[in-house]
């Protein structure tokens, strides 16, 4: 297929060369292509203005989909607990109201010390329970506050099941990603991440931040943080990579993919100056997204950058700088 190309390339610029100026003995731009206007029609030259754009660079980070199964079954945990506390606080108060009634008979004279005395040790076999009870869903409480943060805590040791819906329906995954320490703000922004599970940037999907983590993934440095993202290709276990937007945004263009062409490693790009003259252009720092190439230098909003064709150009411009045989 190259072969093909590199013919037809030499085959337009056979047809134009007449009509094309690289630098001359008397000292002419060396970047310059001089083309006619039915010249530029025929070797399919289309150009498009630049216009601004801003841009926000992004942080890569690493992290994992985690399975709410141990999330799920804490906050059942919690429902068995509370309704055990509840049914062995009603028999407590049951045992408080009895003592209290066998404590007035027995002073009457109507009930024997021995029905007290039972009364007594039921009351203190309940309130023993009780704060068996107590303590174990004060023990589950702290155990869940130091796994899963406050937020996360506040779903799990929930009377409702509001907020842990989604993931039981399994709408939504739960993620660990760990970022960076210095992106902090992150969290108190509520901004969003993507994160994808093979590495491809262009297939992410959104991720939105629930909480900081209380401890952070062993296999990453930084700090973690918990975020939910809808179910699909994301499932509990996978490895991810999450791309993190940079809290500022650079000013500059976007340049489309088709208008970048490579010499000797370094990236140009083909500027139309007037109807007929293009200025080949260096492009020492750009970055890749999925509309092209952020730049901030080199090319400017309204200039007007050569999009198809750009490879033809670069190969004339490439030729007039070789040297003729004397």
């Amino acid at each position: 297929m190259s072969v093909f190309f590199n013919l037809w390339i030499l085959a337009v610029c056979l047809l134009i060369s007449p009509l094309v100026c690289a630098e001359d003995k008397a000292g002419q731009d060396t970047n310059a292509i001089v083309l006619a206007v039915h010249a530029q029609k025929t070797a399919g030259i289309e150009t498009m203005t630049l216009e601004s754009a801003n841009y926000r660079s992004e942080i890569v980070a690493y992290g994992k989909a985690i399975a709410t199964q141990a999330v799920l079954a804490l906050h059942h945990q919690y429902l068995q607990n509370l309704t055990e506390y509840q049914r062995i606080a009603a028999r407590f108060q049951q045992s408080e109201q009895a003592i209290k009634r066998q404590q007035e008979l027995f002073q009457e004279g109507v009930s024997a010390k021995r029905n007290l005395q039972e009364q007594q040790a039921q009351w203190q076999s309940d309130k023993a329970q009780l704060n068996a009870i107590q303590l174990q869903i004060q023990s589950m409480k702290e155990e869940v506050q130091l796994s899963w943060g406050d937020k996360l805590s506040a779903w799990i040791l929930s009377e409702q099941t509001k907020s842990l819906a989604p993931f039981i329906s399994g709408q939504q995954v739960l993620l660990q990603i760990t970022l960076p320490s210095n992106r902090q703000w992150l969290e108190k922004s509520g901004a969003t991440i993507f994160v994808e599970s093979s590495g491809a940037r262009s297939k992410a999907q959104p991720a939105q931040i629930i909480s900081d983590a209380p401890q952070t993934d062993a296999g990453n440095q930084g700090n973690s943080y918990f975020f939910q993202t809808r179910a699909g290709t994301i499932k509990a276990g996978m490895n991810l990579t999450a791309w993190l937007p940079e809290q500022h945004q650079q000013l500059g263009v976007i340049v489309p993919k088709t208008a970048l062409v490579w010499a000797m490693d370094q990236a140009f790009v083909f500027i139309k100056t007037d109807d007929e003259t293009f200025n080949r252009r260096q492009l020492s720092d750009y970055t890749a997204t999925n509309e092209g190439y952020f730049v901030t230098n080199t090319v400017r909003p309204g200039d007007e950058i050569v999009s198809t064709g750009a490879q033809m150009l670069l190969s004339e411009a490439l030729r007039g700088q070789i040297p003729d045989d004397d």
